[in-house]
């Protein structure tokens, strides 16, 4: 094996670990969106209990998904890739800080889990692109 196989082999285990953080994201997020659903239709103290379990949830998956984005960005960078291969994993890193700016009110909350998981499921089409021209460059 050469050391360009290397590389890419190094960067598909770091996306995949960087994809599999996401979804573990999205997940906790989803059931937050759920949870704070029935929290603004008059859930009660429960429904607000566990909507903040799931964003804390989620917000520890985000903390390590950008760590794991940081990651397979810099073994990206060990990879000469084509310039077919959009990469745009700096715009991954900061939608975590978006998200925890300024919950105030359970509307608000609600709005900042949607767009969280809009940018969780972004991030995620945007590795499994990269991770699929990896694959292809194996292959060759």
């Amino acid at each position: 094996m050469n050391r360009d196989e290397i590389e890419i082999r190094e960067a598909v285990m770091a996306g995949q670990i960087a994809l599999a953080s996401l979804e573990e994201a999205g997940r906790y997020l989803s059931s937050a969106r759920n949870w704070g659903i029935w929290d603004m239709i008059g859930g009660g103290f429960f429904s607000t209990m566990m909507k903040h379990s799931k964003i804390n949830e989620a917000a520890a998956c985000m903390e390590r998904a950008r760590e794991d984005l940081r990651k397979f960005k810099r073994e990206l960078s060990d990879v000469s890739v084509g310039e077919n291969i959009g990469i745009e994993i700096g715009s991954f890193l900061t939608f975590a800080d978006y998200f925890f700016d300024g919950l105030i009110a359970d509307w608000m909350v609600q709005s900042k889990i949607q767009d969280a998981s809009a940018q969780v499921e972004d991030a995620c089409y945007q590795v499994k692109h990269i991770l699929e021209a990896l694959e292809r460059m194996q292959n060759e």
